[in-house]
């Protein structure tokens, strides 16, 4: 496509909307630039832009109309029934995001391999991408994961791109089309925009909606409303579990990973070799085997690399052992389920400390697990009433009110015991409090970090 004078509307600009107007300002596109944030809250971006002599808006545009525009660039963060996102819809200018317009950008040696899911995603991605790079593929990962897409196809001219692919960014593709594609799993999430489950489901299938036979998806057989999806799939697919043998895919055979295909089961890596905890981090695992080898990966390579792989920050990250008590940093822990794998993951008595701005979803499940698996919990945020009043209709007493994170992990250290664990897994978003969950991950390492210390 030629973006040369083609009149571009980027709206909001964190990491992906300034990664966009980098790729499109070189392409020679007509660029204005939107945030609802103040002038002065983004003065760093509002001094690049201005420079280029790129137009930047806060609060208010003039008219959103096809004399005006020709394309809106939406950044995953910013909703689509907001202004002037909306306007845009009503009077038909194409409105595409981060994931589409990275598609759209990338040369046509490069292939995107998408991951999406409720939760996992970081770690599958991740993962994928230590496999790839294993068998010696041109290989990056961006999206959700933290690097801008735009950013990556940019500056590469062949090779496999491993994508992080959320509801968000789904919202807004039309002919993204990945040759490879999974779906982890599908919880209740991200309600506050997606309005209902059925919202959300569509937005998680779109990531094959373009597909074709020649490609593949593959789908976690263990997930009642992930399996159903096979249905409606255009491509071939593979299922993994990590429960059950299948007839076909990847999975979990006495302890073995194993993957068969026309028949003849192959055994890859005893579960033991893993570094990974948790059967969670096993889906995970099985899922990136079966996404590696659709992408050309060898067994022996896979094989050989799966007991290197240490799984990523923020994510049941070790972050310190002191006096017998191991520290958690499980930050990316943004909604009950995903904190519910975390608790399965551990053996050991429980020092939760969970809260923040939730999303829509209900915390019953999460009260049931509280029960049988914390010994304390320790609440703070937006969310701590809505969580505190769910484990208390179980029965769950031992909770503590805190106002910061300091509080939070000075009293968690006073409460652990040698062997103990102190699990940061807030089960909620971060942005009550934090603009990321990386950075409620990082204050919760220094604190960490200062109280082991200081004992």
């Amino acid at each position: 496509m030629n973006w040369k004078d083609q009149r571009i509307l980027v709206v909001g600009l964190a990491r992906s909307g300034m990664a966009a107007i980098d790729a499109l300002h070189k392409r020679g596109a007509r660029l204005t630039a939107y945030d609802r944030k103040s002038l002065e809250e983004m003065a760093e971006q509002n001094k690049t832009l201005q420079e280029r002599g790129i137009p930047v808006f806060a609060a208010e545009l003039p008219p959103i109309n096809h004399e005006a525009y020709d394309l809106v660039v939406v950044s995953p963060g910013v909703p689509l029934d907001v202004s002037p996102v909306k306007e845009a819809i009503q009077v038909g200018i194409p409105v595409i995001g981060e994931l589409e317009l990275s598609y759209r950008l990338k040369a046509p040696a490069v292939q995107m391999h998408a991951v999406t899911g409720t939760n996992g995603k970081t770690t599958t991605t991740a993962l994928l991408l230590h496999l790839l790079q294993s068998a010696g593929i041109p290989a990056a990962a961006g999206g959700n994961i933290g690097t801008a897409l735009c950013s990556i196809v940019d500056n590469m001219s062949a090779g496999m791109i491993a994508v992080e692919a959320s509801s968000f960014q789904l919202d807004t593709i039309k002919d993204f089309h990945p040759p490879v594609c999974a779906i982890l799993n599908i919880t209740p999430d991200h309600l506050d925009r997606h309005k209902t489950m059925e919202h959300y489901i569509e937005a998680k299938a779109r990531v094959f909606q373009n597909q074709d036979a020649e490609d593949l998806v593959v789908l976690n057989y263990e997930d009642p409303i992930v399996r159903n999806l096979a249905r409606r799939a255009p491509s071939r697919v593979i299922f993994f579990s990590n429960q059950r043998t299948l007839q076909e895919g990847v999975f979990v055979q006495d302890q073995m990973i194993c993957c068969r295909y026309a028949g003849e089961t192959s055994p890859i890596l005893p579960v033991s070799e893993l570094r990974l905890r948790g059967k969670h981090n096993l889906e995970n695992v099985v899922c990136a085997v079966a996404m590696a080898k659709a992408a050309g990966v060898s067994m022996e390579i896979i094989r050989d690399a799966l007991p290197g792989f240490k799984g990523i920050r923020h994510r049941m990250e070790e972050v310190a052992e002191h006096n017998g008590v191991l520290y958690i940093n499980d930050s990316k822990g943004t909604n009950p389920n995903s904190t519910i794998k975390a608790l399965e993951a551990l053996e050991q008595p429980i020092i939760l400390i969970a809260g923040g701005r939730a999303k829509g979803g209900s915390f019953k499940q999460l009260a049931m697990v509280v029960r049988e698996r914390v010994k304390e919990l320790i609440l703070l945020g937006e969310a701590r009433d809505m969580i505190k009043g769910a484990v208390m209709e179980y029965g769950f007493e031992n909770i503590h009110e805190v106002e910061d994170f300091p509080s939070a992990v000075h009293l968690a250290h006073k409460l652990a015991c040698s062997g103990d664990v102190v699990l940061l897994s807030p089960a909620c978003a971060s942005w009550d409090m934090f603009p990321s969950y990386e950075q409620r991950g990082d204050l919760f390492c220094q604190l960490v970090r200062d109280v082991t210390k200081q004992a």
